[in-house]
């Protein structure tokens, strides 16, 4: 009887173990990062776990990624804990928007929270003022002059704060340091934060945050839900392949390695015609770098100057400018790569290193370039009628005026002031309409 006990108390509490599914996002925010969250809430479903654990070290992103991320947690059917982890991690731009909208945010010691200022990577141009005219017919017309741009930056501002205020009501989260984090740039410590109502928990580790947050009460779909870490599994959930192939093409870097191994492919297939291999692999990277470019927002002239680069190093090759269009155009093409990716509205820029790396490549492939081509001209000519001079041939026969000569394999005529016989040895002195004058052997 004991025997049979223990067996049905040991599978009723396998039955009854829920799990806590984990996943972890440290680079900026992006299209794949939203994917990640978005499949990390179907496995949850499948899992059927009570909780989904994140652990965050983020310096900022895209705010449409965010946005979509906020709507997934708002609309969650299990309580969402976001944990700003390991130490010294930060949940800086979106990712404060991120921690205010989770049921439970916390954080490890040394880390911080903060600088959420929207900023625009597409800088307008130089925006037309609007001229008001105020006054009236009887007295002098006042002129007020409205600056556009500066009015869209203050549109940006303030449907940023309108946002993150409905999320701090939503959450019951401090809103006057939420619109200070927006409007000022405000960032602060994780001790700050807990006293500021900014988050709910300081905690070591994970195993930490589980027994502090064990028993709390959340709110989920207007009703209150209880959590429970006791006797949980952990289940640690990898991205997919296709949401690591979506994190590699939106991370800057590498959209920026596609574009330039796009270039080099293409390049060297213009230069050999018919190799296949190069076009081949540059026309892969230049689909892949188009896909990149459409879903990162970019710098329209960063990307116009790495084009027109291209584009003077191609003439270069072609035209033979002397080095001239090389070097403008590596000039250009460095100046569109540091502008074609803003770092501010990322999260992340292109690595200075990868870009110097590409520049002093292309640097080094058009020194080595014009100094073949100039080894090249101050050579002999290979080819053409004039390498015939000082060649020898051989009488064949022997007419008239003229001889026929063989030379190199060829038939040619051929004059002479000297009287030469036939099988007899003669060295060619001049070319005249396609005849050969040659003397005799001395």
């Amino acid at each position: 009887m004991k025997v049979i006990f223990c067996f049905f108390f040991f599978f009723s509490f396998l039955f009854s173990q829920t799990t806590i599914t984990h996943i972890k996002i440290n680079n900026a925010i992006s299209p794949g990062t939203a994917q990640y969250l978005s499949d990390a809430f179907k496995e949850s479903k499948e899992n059927k776990s009570s909780l989904l654990l994140i652990e965050l070290d983020t310096p900022g992103g895209l705010a449409t990624s965010m946005r979509e991320m906020i709507q997934n947690i708002l609309n969650s059917h299990i309580p969402v804990i976001m944990f700003v982890s390991p130490k010294g991690s930060r949940a800086a731009s979106a990712g404060t928007y991120l921690m205010y909208a989770s049921h439970i945010a916390a954080m490890t010691p040394g880390s911080n929270i903060g600088a959420a200022t929207p900023v625009n990577l597409m800088q307008a141009p130089k925006a037309p003022k609007i001229i008001e005219k105020v006054g009236d017919k009887d007295e002098p017309l006042n002129k007020k002059i409205i600056d556009t741009k500066t009015a869209m930056e203050k549109k940006v501002i303030n449907d940023a704060i309108a946002y993150i205020k409905s999320i701090a009501e939503f959450k019951d989260r401090n809103i006057a340091w939420a619109i200070k984090a927006v409007k000022e740039g405000e960032s602060i410590s994780s001790k700050e934060a807990l006293a500021l109502n900014v988050i709910d928990f300081i905690a070591v580790d994970v195993k930490d945050l589980l027994k502090q947050v064990d028993n709390k009460e959340v709110v989920i779909n207007a009703q209150i839900v209880r959590i429970n870490t006791k006797d949980v599994e952990l289940k640690f959930f990898e991205a997919s392949l296709k949401t690591e192939v979506l994190m590699i093409i939106s991370n800057p870097s590498f959209a920026y390695a596609f574009l330039i191994l796009a270039m080099y492919g293409i390049f060297f297939e213009m230069m050999n015609p018919g190799s296949i291999f190069p076009g081949v692999i540059g026309a892969f990277f230049a689909l892949l770098s188009m896909y990149a470019l459409n879903i990162l927002p970019f710098s329209y002239v960063g990307l116009l100057l790495i084009l027109l680069g291209i584009a003077f190093m191609l003439s270069e090759v072609f035209i033979s400018g002397f080095g001239i269009l090389g070097l403008v155009g590596l000039i250009s093409f460095t100046l569109g790569s540091f502008m074609l990716f803003d770092k501010e509205t990322l999260g992340q820029d292109i690595s200075s290193s990868l870009i110097i790396s590409f520049s002093l490549v292309s640097l080094a492939f058009f020194v080595f370039l014009m100094a073949f081509l100039l080894k090249i001209r101050k050579k002999d000519p290979v080819s053409g009628i004039n390498t015939l001079l000082g060649v020898k041939v051989e009488i064949l026969s022997i007419g008239k005026n003229n001889y026929k000569v063989a030379c190199n394999g060829e038939i040619w005529n051929a004059i002479s002031a000297d009287n030469l016989e036939i099988k007899e040895k003669a060295i060619i002195t001049n070319i005249k309409s396609l005849i050969l004058e040659i003397r005799r052997i001395k």
